[in-house]
């Protein structure tokens, strides 16, 4: 469209106008195309091979496009572009912008640090086995993420008793001086004291890898070999032990699930749900065994399946390590070719994306789909339950709306020192932890629990903005004399009457009393709960998450000024060799256990300086 015939078309407005001048600047290259929205918010992030012609169709036959890409339209007041080399670049750009920027009408996948992970750091010399939830690009093997942190424990465990790995940490593997229980029990070859050639331990590994990748045939056939060569060199200790690893590996493979019969590494994608609330379900199979399954909830995403699944797929295989060599999914995305060369290239090796229309496979879709229709269904009812609860609160507590936001407030010292505050954040009933917040006391020199409180509510409330917004009800732990202390603090910073404040006390049985109390503003009374003991319950649930919260934080803070004044009063230790000095022993205690010799075989500590250490910390 040219300049002279948009002047030609006053009915479109200002920010039409705009768009149209900026479609006529963007590139016809493959690349990535942001669409902010007035604020400038990245409201939709998408890619094309063509970024004029994708861009341009949004603003082209409007009415042909469906509800919620017609809402994204209209909201659209810039656009911005990234041109990349090749679709392929496009399409990776496309997720990594995804998880920065969480656009409102994208599919954005929930941060997969909540799921525990098995990691081996196989460039160790005698790696151990430990459980982490986040899984950097490090060198080191990764196994998962796992559904449940039981089932990784679960795993863990016999890991554990089967393979004699050590189980201690790196730092206590280099301080001990004899072999732990676990070596005693036959579960741990102990390198930490005793001469273990790193060959044979490597070679442990590669079976701890082969069973947490699902190959368990495969090693049982592996540890047999071994087992049958042990005992033809008359080495029948090392055989016994290589035949209760084959024995236990067995009962393992009798407990796993087959579901498939030409035995590949495959994920059978299923959906469940509407555009609004959708269930991505990826039952993981390796082996033909399955090993697990995970349910993802997408909130706003795109209605149709295609578009769907291939923005899944480009987030997911992202953040997880391992890549099968097959995907089934219930509709082919549209840019499949793209996708498979994608994932073939990080897995250095052909991945295929399928959509089967009968037989095994298309059984296993089946089954991905019974999946995710039972969790959406289950979690409906859940969120049923909740807005149930909130919605009991809201009449008992005279509010104009949900209280889907709660906020509370708790302190903690212990005799006066090291007084804290600490705020927890319920999100529709549930711990939001993204948004708790600690708050160490400044400016009250003695143990006021008013005070600190009035300064902790001024510290929070007096900056309300999109990161910091506003609850729909404030929850203190404390009687009337906080709750009063609540409403002093909101008035002066102007913002009483915004939302809703409670305070929450506990039962005083000498009274009478049976249940804590829930207090309003300017009422004498308690409120009366009603009969739905779940109203209450929530209310102790957030009040008991604070109290921990703060404790734990009151307890950190505690620990690490006893640590400070402890070193700081030593003559010639400064930051550095502190620092030092608790890396090296990790704590007071054993720096205090440690001898004079110890000490100064450290870099930087001499003999009087250790000595002075000691001298210091006895």
């Amino acid at each position: 469209m040219t300049g002279d015939s948009m002047d030609a078309l006053p009915e479109l407005s200002a920010s039409s106008r705009h768009i149209m001048s900026v479609i006529q600047g963007i590139s016809e290259n493959p690349g990535v195309y942001l669409m902010k929205a007035a604020g400038g918010k990245i409201i939709y992030v998408g890619k094309a091979i063509n970024l004029k012609k994708r861009v341009s169709s949004y603003f082209q036959r409007q009415d042909t496009h469906s509800a919620k890409t017609a809402l994204m339209v209209s909201r659209v007041a810039d656009i911005e572009t990234v041109v990349t080399a090749s679709e392929k670049e496009a399409l990776i750009l496309e997720s990594t912008l995804i998880k920065r920027y969480r656009p409102r009408f994208n599919v954005v996948l929930k941060d997969d640090k909540r799921y525990p992970s098995i990691r081996i750091d196989v460039t160790a010399v005698y790696p151990k086995i430990e459980i982490v939830r986040k899984t950097p690009k490090d060198g080191a093997a990764y196994f998962g993420p796992f559904s449940s942190a039981h089932a990784v424990r679960q795993t863990l465990k016999l890991i554990n008793k089967t393979f004699p790995l050590r189980k201690c940490s790196d730092r206590t593997m280099r301080h001990r001086t004899r072999p732990c229980l676990h070596h005693q029990m036959g579960q741990c070859l102990a390198p930490c004291c005793l001469t273990v050639d790193p060959k044979v331990y490597k070679g442990i590994v590669k079976e701890v890898v082969l069973f947490l990748k699902g190959r368990t045939p495969e090693l049982i056939k592996r540890v047999r070999r071994h087992m049958c060569k042990a005992a033809d060199s008359e080495n029948f200790e090392a055989a016994a032990a290589l035949r209760d690893r084959m024995f236990a590996l067995e009962k393992t493979l009798e407990r796993q699930v087959s579901v498939t019969t030409d035995f590949l590494d495959r994920d059978v994608i299923g959906i469940s749900g509407n555009s609004d609330f959708r269930i991505v379900s990826v039952m993981t199979l390796r082996r033909g065994f399955l090993q697990g399954i995970r349910h993802f909830e997408l909130t706003h995403a795109a209605p149709e399946k295609g578009e769907l699944v291939g923005q899944f797929l480009g987030q997911y295989y992202q953040s997880v390590h391992t890549i099968p060599i097959e995907v089934l999914v219930p509709e082919m995305p549209g840019n499949v070719a793209v996708l498979e060369e994608t994932l073939s290239e990080w897995k250095a090796r052909r991945v295929r994306i399928r959509t089967p229309r009968r037989g095994e496979k298309r059984r296993l879709l089946e089954m991905a789909a019974t999946n995710a229709e039972n969790t959406l269904r289950e979690r409906l009812q859940r969120a049923s339950r909740e807005t149930a609860v909130l919605e009991g609160l809201q009449r008992r507590l005279q509010m104009s709306h949900l209280p889907s936001r709660i906020e509370c407030f708790d302190n903690s010292h212990l005799g006066g020192t090291n007084p804290v505050s600490a705020m927890v954040v319920f999100v529709d009933g549930r711990p939001h932890k993204a948004g708790y917040r600690r708050y160490a006391i400044r400016d009250v020199a003695i143990p006021d629990d008013y005070a600190s409180m009035a300064e902790v509510l001024g510290r929070r409330y007096g900056k309300i903005n999109e990161k910091n917004p506003e609850p729909d009800l404030l929850m203190v732990d404390g009687g009337k004399g906080q709750l009063n202390i609540a409403v002093r603090v909101l008035e002066q910073l102007g913002v009483a009457g915004r939302f809703a404040v409670a305070g929450i006390a506990k039962k005083d049985p000498l009274k009478g009393e049976t249940e804590d109390k829930i207090y309003l503003p300017n009422r004498n009374n308690p409120v009366n709960m009603g009969n739905d003991g779940r109203l209450l319950l929530l209310l102790q649930q957030i009040r008991d998450e604070a109290h921990r919260f703060a404790v734990t934080y009151q307890r950190k803070r505690r620990n690490q000024s006893m640590v400070t004044s402890a070193l700081d009063r030593v003559p010639g230790v400064g930051p550095k060799r502190k620092a030092m000095l608790l890396k090296h022993f990790g704590s007071i205690k054993k720096i205090r256990a440690a001898t004079v010799d110890e000490l100064s075989e450290l870099p930087g500590v001499t003999l009087s300086l250790a000595r002075a250490i000691k001298q210091t910390l006895v």
